[in-house]
Formats: structure tokens, sequence, C-alpha cells
């Protein structure tokens, strides 16, 4: 039997113009997501983010209404340039990034799972989430851009 979660998912996918190398450790060191984590306007101080199956990762997302949201994560699994997936607290969410090379460019597949469809319609309403996931991907492509730009 199937099991059909999709009433309960957020997903994106993106091709990112930054190679993979790039891509992971934008999304494994702290200090650079600390730069490009969140929807817009938000801004970050992350405590621990121990990259490794059972690390914990401890950030504190900065409203721009001067809001502070706590977030406690643990890391399930990570596969160097394939796979981070963590575990999410409060909302209970497990999310999974893949990461694809293609080249000098990265495929990126971002899923959230919730615990139920009620769960997730309830953030999206309260946190607008499905667009704030968009905007979390468009400030990591601007932050890849500015990166490359460096080199």
């Amino acid at each position: 039997m199937e099991s059909n979660t999709k009433d309960r998912e957020l997903l994106i996918t993106r091709t990112l113009n930054a190679p993979i190398d790039l891509v992971w450790e934008a999304w494994t060191k702290p200090e650079h997501i600390a730069n490009w984590w969140g929807p817009n306007g938000f801004t970050n101080t992350i405590s621990t983010m121990d990259m490794k199956a059972g690390g914990e990762w401890n950030l504190v997302m900065h409203g721009p209404d001067g809001t502070d949201y706590v977030n406690k994560s643990i890391f399930k699994e990570i596969i160097y340039f394939k796979i981070i997936s963590y575990e999410h607290f409060n909302p209970h969410i497990i999310a999974t990034i893949n990461f694809e090379s293609q080249g000098d460019k990265t495929h990126l597949t971002w899923h959230m799972l919730f615990d139920s469809e009620d769960i997730l319609q309830t953030i999206v309403k309260a946190h607008n989430a499905a667009e704030g996931l968009k905007q979390n991907v468009e400030k990591l492509s601007m932050y890849l851009a500015n990166q490359l730009n460096k080199q």
C-alpha cells in the first residue's frame, strides 16, 4: 500500500547557478547559513550547528518586527554533497534537502513533511510558510551569486 503525504508536504525545487561545493558550504557552515536563512527581512543567530547525524542545530530567527523565533532541530542524515535531513521541533517537521551536481550548477530539492494537514495549514496561514520557503531559496540564490562575485 502506497502512503500519500501530499496533503502535509511543502516542496520546492530549484537549479542554483553555483557549483555544488559552494552550495554545500552555504548550507553547512553557520557563518554562511546565518546570512540567508529565513524569509525576507529575517536575521539569524546560530548557537549550535553540529553537522552530523544526531547533531543539534539551534538558532534564533529575528523577525523584522522584532519577534524572536527559537528553532531547534536534530540532524537525521548527512551525506556529503547529497543529502541534509533534519527533524525540526515546534512545529514538528522532517526536512530533507537533496543536492545534485549539474556541472557548474546545483539542483536543489527541499522537502518538508508535517505531521498532519492541519498543522501544515496552520503554519501556512500563521506564517505564510509556502511563500517563506520560496523567499528562503531566493535569498540562498542571491547569497550564492554574491559569493561567486567575491571569488
